[in-house]
């Protein structure tokens, strides 16, 4: 049986970069076990795969190489942008239905957004030990933060730990332990580190960042939506960023580069964060045939 899977790369930045994502359209037939195939063959850090929904606009589920998660950022963008360009979906809002339960998507031009829930926090003091051992995880001493952050962990629907570096060389240079990365991850039931620093490639930008999420095969992807959430969430909760439009860049600092731009957008309540919008453009590059 032969599976077409487009590969649709999410966040672009102008028209190239983005995070690759593949896309099963028709997935109804397919069971987890032929899904996480297919998933293996791409050999992308996520691949989407939609099938009907009673309750939502599509139902879409998302497998890594190594295992099904419950969401994707770049994956739900790459495919709600694909749908629109083949006029299966119209404009505004849409949802999907995921194995954690419905999530509202907005469609508009050529962007698609997915929303998030309001985040949850844990801070790590210095002297923890889970804070010094992401250090050491990372090879770097504490002065190479951030001044006035520590390690946070920040869920607006998946667990990311986000650490402030000082500096954008230290963000490029960073020689990870990615089996003490792994650890930690799955100690605390994390998608995988999310680091970024004030310096932008483009001005207007909020934060460059990088991802590492070693316990899901994932060593580093170029934009990821899920984590840029809870980033925008920590820039304005905890180092008190007054907006509520935040532009993350990703996938600059890798190698190779592949930049990206995630735009974010939170919805506040007497200045809480009660959900957010986390989305940009997306591009197809190309068809591929897997073999279940």
């Amino acid at each position: 049986m032969q599976i077409e899977v487009q590969i649709v790369n999410a966040f672009i930045d102008g028209d190239a970069g983005g995070n690759p994502a593949g896309v099963v359209l028709q997935a109804d037939g397919l069971s987890a076990a032929q899904k996480l195939a297919v998933a293996q063959q791409v050999g992308l850090s996520e691949t989407a795969f939609v099938s009907k929904s009673d309750v939502a606009t599509i139902k879409l589920e998302f497998f890594t190489p190594t295992r099904q998660i419950a969401h994707c950022g770049h994956a739900t963008i790459a495919t709600f942008s694909l749908l629109r360009q083949l006029n299966r979906v119209p404009t505004g809002q849409l949802a999907k239905e995921t194995i954690d339960g419905l999530r509202e998507i907005i469609v508009a031009d050529d962007q698609a957004f997915m929303q998030q829930l309001a985040p949850r926090y844990q801070a790590f003091a210095l002297t923890d030990p889970i804070a010094q051992q992401a250090l050491r995880s990372l090879n770097i001493p504490s002065g190479d933060l951030l001044r006035g952050t520590v390690p946070t962990l920040v869920n607006t629907g998946n667990s990311f730990l986000i650490i402030g570096l000082a500096s954008e060389q230290t963000l490029a240079e960073l020689q990870p332990d990615f089996g003490q990365i792994q650890q930690i991850s799955e100690q605390l039931d994390l998608i995988g580190y999310y680091l970024f620093t004030p310096a932008t490639k483009q001005a207007g930008r909020s934060a460059g960042t990088r991802m590492f999420a070693p316990r899901y095969g994932i060593r580093e992807e170029a934009g990821t939506g899920m984590a840029a959430g809870p980033l925008a969430c920590y820039l304005y909760d905890q180092l008190g960023l007054q907006q509520t439009s935040f532009l993350i860049e990703q996938g600059w600092l890798m190698q190779p580069s592949s930049p990206s731009v995630i735009e974010v957008q939170l919805s506040l309540v007497d200045g809480a964060i009660q959900s957010l919008l986390a989305g940009g453009r997306a591009k197809v590059m190309q068809t591929l045939q897997v073999e279940l």
